[in-house]
């Protein structure tokens, strides 16, 4: 299957939506419209980006763009796939077909723990590039949406949110951070497993929390293909499935947090700084420290600091 993806100016796009009979409504956040036409799945995106999937996506893409210069095809990107599926010391995973899994909120101390396992198959990875899927670090929270809108319209992923609620439970009951994470990973990638032909996975990249060993240990059952399994520290920069699970759940996490400032009228920032400090102090004062309990991760040392601002004030 072809992927070709071409970015358009918004009288081009019109041009193509006034030709065929595109479903424009009940769509995917962030997708235009969709057809199918010609055996190709045509998808318009909000960012002005069209993407043609399909055996027909090249010659569909001239049809209806023929002043565009072609994209190259996805298709022809050749794998260096060898007939030993165990783990490498250095893989290109890039030419291969993976699992990546990523978190985002673990260092903060608003908002919830979000955990993303992706699949992304060789096929895939320029259609990625061309998108601009980069390590989620070097993008803006304008750009994580708007990458994240069309990555899970056809990139195989499980998406997992642990809010704060039962993150702290969990905490309190005796669970590091490290364990919730182990576990989160492992049942997405475990869901993600049960969505694709597991006969044409070739790794599955986990962006490095901790040492293989541990990890195992933590994740209560059983890792999915461990033979295939490999941990990478700064993963986002060596496989773009971590970087397409490190979009995905960064997205979900800024869109917490985005849900929670408008709750509480004010934009909460995210990390664990001294202008967290004072944003959770405020909280404490308007409401009470219970309300701050329930939408921040209560262990952090953010939750002293606040306290002491707010006793700070009054005495």
């Amino acid at each position: 299957m072809s992927n070709i993806v071409h970015k358009l100016s918004a009288s081009e796009i019109n041009k193509i939506i006034s030709r065929l009979d595109f479903e424009t409504s009940n769509l995917p956040q962030g997708m235009k419209a969709k057809i199918k036409y010609k055996g190709t799945v045509i998808s318009i995106y909000n960012s002005n980006k069209v993407m043609f999937q399909g055996s027909n996506a090249e010659s569909t893409a001239q049809e209806l763009l023929p002043n565009i210069k072609p994209t190259k095809s996805a298709k022809t990107l050749k794998s260096s796939k060898s007939s030993n599926k165990g783990p490498a010391s250095h893989p290109l995973f890039d030419m291969q077909n993976c699992i990546g899994s990523d978190e985002a909120g673990s260092g903060d101390y608003f908002g919830p723990l979000t955990v993303c396992a992706a699949y992304v198959t060789k096929e895939h990875c320029q259609v990625l590039k061309t998108l601009g899927v980069d390590d989620s670090k070097k993008l803006t929270d304008a750009k994580i949406v708007e990458l994240a809108e069309q990555l899970v319209t056809f990139i195989p992923h499980s998406l997992l949110t642990l809010d704060n609620k039962n993150y702290n439970i969990k905490q309190a009951s005796g669970w590091s951070q490290v364990k919730m994470k182990a576990v989160l990973h492992n049942e997405a990638i475990k869901n993600v497993t049960t969505k694709i032909e597991t006969d044409a996975l070739d790794y599955i990249v986990i962006d490095q929390f901790a040492e293989p060993k541990v990890y195992k240990r933590y994740a209560l059952t059983q890792l999915p293909f461990e033979e295939r399994t490999c941990f990478e520290t700064k993963g986002e920069s060596k496989s773009l499935a971590i970087a397409a699970a490190s979009i995905i759940s960064r997205y979900a996490f800024v869109k917490n947090m985005d849900h929670l400032s408008k709750k509480f009228n004010t934009t909460l920032p995210k990390g664990a700084s001294n202008k967290v400090d004072l944003n959770a102090a405020k909280i404490i004062e308007r409401w009470n420290v219970n309300v701050l309990d329930d939408i921040t991760k209560k262990h952090f040392a953010n939750r002293n600091k606040a306290l002491a601002l707010v006793n700070k004030k009054h005495n």
